[in-house]
């Protein structure tokens, strides 16, 4: 599976599934999940409400991962995933490094080739966005999924894109 690193806006990637880095109640919120419910359109809103409705009552679990319609969106499916909050005192890396697996779980399962992956967490959870890309690159080196090809990591802002190329480029 090829790696790469873009700067830009997730939701205008012409791909086959995009990440969302949602909130638990699946229902929209800030950041990247607002950003996806809102240029997606009401399909994705009304699939995940089909979800809380059925499998997940009590909203999804941090680090798992679900699909729904991309609606408006240039994909065909949009994964959601809960990544962690950032804490200084609770080592939560492995919660961050499942939205990753899982994410592409989904995305196998689905016959996805191009998957788009915001860096999870790294921006009103509080991730450090070093870190974020570390945990996952420790994912997404090593996977070998049967159909994603493409495991696109979109960046949004010249500095987060910086900081990622300069850790993607270091041995």
């Amino acid at each position: 599976m090829e790696i790469t690193l873009v700067e830009g806006d997730i939701t205008a990637q012409r791909v086959d599934a995009i990440v969302n880095a949602a909130n638990s109640s699946l229902l929209g919120g800030g950041g990247v999940d607002g950003a996806i419910h809102q240029r997606g359109g009401p399909a994705i809103l009304a699939e995940c409400r089909a979800l809380r409705a059925s499998r997940y009552g009590r909203g999804l679990p941090t680090g798992q991962a679900v699909a729904t319609t991309a609606g408006e969106l240039p994909a065909r499916w949009v994964i959601h995933t809960v990544g962690p909050v950032w804490s200084a005192t609770e080592d939560r890396s492995a919660l961050l490094r499942d939205c990753y697996a899982n994410s592409l779980r989904v995305a196998d399962g689905l016959g996805a080739a191009v998957v788009a992956f915001p860096l999870i967490s790294a921006g009103i959870y509080g991730w450090p966005v070093d870190d974020a890309v570390r945990q996952a690159l420790t994912v997404l080196r090593p996977a070998t999924p049967a159909t994603v090809t493409e495991a696109r990591l979109v960046l949004f802002g010249a500095n987060t894109y910086a900081t990622a190329r300069r850790i993607f480029e270091t041995p």
